[in-house]
């Protein structure tokens, strides 16, 4: 297998620096690569060379997030509208005719979006604990943020910034994960997303984003119908012991795609950072049978 060299670049939209990482021949298929909460692009660091012999892979930093530019609360109005509205800038500006999306977390109400406006670019659908169901929500982990979007208090707010702190990151990496496989959890990733949610401004910007979660349930039906007047290719690889999207999440995508292809590996919600390779292996088989190239 031919290595190819991971580049970090970046591009300006609306006069805003984003940040991506791009690795593969220009001429290949393109993997669209959209991060969650609270990493970037680093996510996605031991995935991309696994995939850039045979596709053109293309990371961003979504605005506010990782490397990209980070605007205040103030002066940009922090919404899953915007960040896809971006977003879809971005690959316009890149060129990116025709793409596959590898959704995860937040990466998911924004490449569906993406797909909302433009269902003839997406030639296929990975997620991976990227949900788009009711039936994804973990009860426990999402109490406080459905409190939160439903009344933004200074009470609900508070319960909300626990997330944002070293051991509320750290959960999010290390929960579901069996605990002999904690060492394989690099201290670095919950680390750096930890010291990049507590920049100075990142609270304000965290608040707005998730007290508009909101808007992605209103959004769902939608989704559900774009599934089935697309039939979309679908595989779903969910770390199955995830409390945040729990794995009926990844079960339903079949009540609209009967035919999506779904994996429960035995992990958490950053499934990658144990499962990368097979994650990998199962990327190549499907698209290889449902994207071109």
């Amino acid at each position: 297998m031919t290595t190819h060299r991971v580049h970090h670049r970046s591009t300006t939209v609306r006069g805003f620096e984003i940040h991506y990482r791009e690795a593969g021949p220009g001429d290949a298929p393109v993997l669209l690569l959209l991060h969650g909460f609270p990493s970037s692009s680093h996510m996605f660091r031991d995935l991309i060379p696994l995939l850039a012999d045979r596709y053109r892979v293309i990371a961003p930093d979504h605005l506010g997030f990782g490397r990209s530019a980070m605007p205040s609360a103030a002066d940009f109005g922090y919404t899953f509208d915007e960040l896809a509205a971006i977003t879809g800038e971005f690959t316009e500006q890149l060129g990116l005719k025709r793409y596959a999306l590898y959704i995860q977390d937040y990466g998911a109400p924004i490449g569906l979006r993406l797909a909302l406006n433009h269902p003839d670019r997406v030639t296929a659908i990975v997620t991976q604990n990227g949900n788009a169901y009711e039936d994804g929500l973990g009860a426990e982990a999402w109490a406080p943020v459905l409190a939160l979007i439903a009344e933004r208090t200074a009470r609900t707010e508070a319960a909300v910034r626990e997330i944002y702190t070293l051991d509320g990151v750290k959960w999010q990496y290390l929960h579901g994960v069996p605990e002999d496989q904690h060492d394989l959890v690099s201290p670095d990733a919950y680390e750096r997303d930890a010291a990049e949610v507590s920049r100075p401004g990142q609270a304000e910007i965290q608040l707005d984003l998730i007290s508009d979660y909101g808007s992605n349930f209103a959004l769902y039906p939608a989704f559900h119908a774009y599934f089935r007047e697309t039939q979309v290719p679908l595989l779903a690889v969910w770390g199955g012991h995830d409390q945040i999207f729990v794995p009926a999440g990844a079960l339903a995508f079949q009540r609209d795609l009967p035919k999506a292809e779904i994996h429960l590996l035995p992990t958490g919600h950053f499934a990658l950072e144990t499962h990368a390779a097979q994650i990998a292996g199962l990327m190549r088989d499907f698209l290889g049978r449902n994207v071109a190239g």
